[in-house]
């Protein structure tokens, strides 16, 4: 596992970090979360995505930890999106005090994952 960028965004006085990272197992993910709820141990949820289709057995996976809406299943869009196979992108929010609703909350993960795609792909 190793890390290939990392961004922060903010939305409405809520705070998004977002971390891509290139996995040799799917089984990592465990690995990186835990890393995020050390580093952002203020951070209420920490949604992610891994799409690792090299092997046997290929695995897409979300995780909304408790978080409204999809983001997971947004964060997987992204990865599909940049045909990122051997991926996983998590984003960890610290809330503002400002609800987004399902469908904001949704978005600000989907675009957090964006940018930090798209800052791995220009300056990565």
């Amino acid at each position: 596992m190793r890390e290939l960028a990392a961004v922060k965004t903010e939305v409405k006085k809520s705070r998004f970090y977002a971390h891509l990272y290139v996995l040799d197992d799917p089984d990592e993910i465990t690995e990186v979360l835990d890393l995020h709820r050390k580093a952002y141990r203020r951070a209420a949820h920490h949604c992610s995505a891994v799409r690792f289709l090299p092997g046997k057995n290929p695995v897409e996976a979300t995780r909304n930890d408790g978080e409204v809406g999809h983001p997971g299943k947004a964060l997987l869009a992204v990865l599909e999106k940049h045909a990122l196979d051997h991926h996983a992108l998590v984003v960890s929010r610290i809330f503002g005090g400002i609800k987004l609703g399902p469908g904001g909350v949704t978005r600000a993960f989907r675009d957090a994952g964006e940018y930090v795609a798209d800052y791995y792909r220009n300056e990565g």
